[in-house]
This record gives structure tokens, sequence and C-alpha cells, in this order.
């Protein structure tokens, strides 16, 4: 991998993580929160494949958990966010009818399961069933967001000058 490739994923995850900041929504139940990252995650997944989603997925997931005040949830955020990346990239590489949404719900699928597992091994069965809904929420958006920003990048060959 070159640098270049190597400084790019490394300003996504920067953006990734500042564009979270932006937006954290605690979720007492689950001693959690519900942020934006998925746009960063998923716009990498397209943009870098599969090791760039995984990349920015767990070092932004990470990072967000930190800075946010919830270090309890940072190796499973690094985990779950960055599997979460690497499963849209490859899904994203792939050639298949609606591969960008099927590769989304695919991904986020994981992520609800992940956080689901976490949150009860942390707390309780309740909480992690609790967490949810949070996450469906949190990963609609960041989907919805994801789709309708996927066509501007390929309008503008975005794709070809990043890689």
């Amino acid at each position: 991998m070159e640098v270049k490739q190597l400084a790019k994923i490394a300003m996504m995850t920067a953006l990734t993580v500042a564009v979270s900041m932006l937006v954290v929504i605690p979720v007492p139940a689950t001693k959690g929160i519900v942020t934006l990252c998925e746009v960063g995650i998923y716009i990498s997944a397209s943009l870098f494949g599969p090791f760039g989603g995984f990349c920015v997925g767990a070092l932004s997931g990470g990072m967000i958990d930190l800075l946010s005040g919830y270090p309890q949830w940072m190796l499973f955020s690094f985990v779950i966010h960055g599997i979460q990346g690497l499963i849209a990239g490859y899904l994203m590489q792939q050639s298949f009818p609606l591969k960008h949404i099927v590769s989304l719900v695919l991904a986020s699928l994981w992520m609800i399961i992940g956080y689901m597992l976490a949150t009860s091994l942390l707390y309780t069965w309740p909480a992690g069933l609790a967490s949810i809904i949070g996450n469906i929420v949190q990963t609609s958006f960041g989907s919805i967001v994801t789709l309708m920003i996927l066509p501007i990048i390929q309008k503008r060959n975005l794709h070809q000058r990043m890689i």
C-alpha cells in the first residue's frame, strides 16, 4: 500500500471522527451513544475497498468512543465497526444488482447484532435488546446519507481520483 493511500485513509478516519463528534446522542439504557460514523465508514469502504473500510471503521469507532467519554466501548467498536467497513468494502467491489444497498444492509445488520451482543456482555441481555432500536436508527440514517452521496462521488469521478 502506498503512503498516499494510507494518508487518504487517515484523513477519512479523522473526518469521520470529526463529523461523528458533531452529533453524539447518549443512550442511557445502554450507556452508549448514537453517532454519524456510518457515513464515513461506508464512503471509505466504497472508495478504498475492504482494507480502507476496515481501517476507517475500526480507528474512527474506537476514537469516537474514547473522545466521547465511553472508553468501555473502544475495543468493541474497533472490532464491530472495523468488520462493518470490511463487509461493506468487500461487497461494494463485487458485481451484482443493487450492490450498494445490499452491502449497506448486510454491514448494518452486522453492526446491529455486534452491538447487541457487546451490550449484553457488558451489561445485560435486556440492555442488549434495547440497543437494537438506536443502532437501527444510526445505521439507517448513515446508509441513507451514504446512498445520497455515492452518486455524487461516481458522477464527479471522485472514486477513481481517490484510489
